[in-house]
């Protein structure tokens, strides 16, 4: 039986969870899209790795959260 501590415990924890995704997926976006950047400017190759990269780490970072979430689910 769980207890009002413990489903209050796990509501904090899952929106922890999700502002930590929020965060971690704007730091790889601009940290993907700096370096798309950088290896344009390398290649002369303007807008091309800057959004590849970009949306790779995006596509990388939903499938994260989505994978840690699916976990989370199946655990409750």
């Amino acid at each position: 039986m769980i207890t009002a501590n413990q489903k209050a415990f796990n509501q904090f924890s899952n929106i922890m969870m999700l502002s930590a995704w929020g965060i971690a997926m704007v730091v790889i976006s601009f940290l993907f899209l700096y370096i798309g950047y950088k290896l344009d400017r390398i290649f002369n190759t303007e807008p091309n790795f800057m959004l590849g990269l970009f949306m790779l780490g995006l596509f990388v970072s939903v499938a994260r959260l989505y994978q840690d979430a699916w976990v989370r689910r199946k655990n409750m």
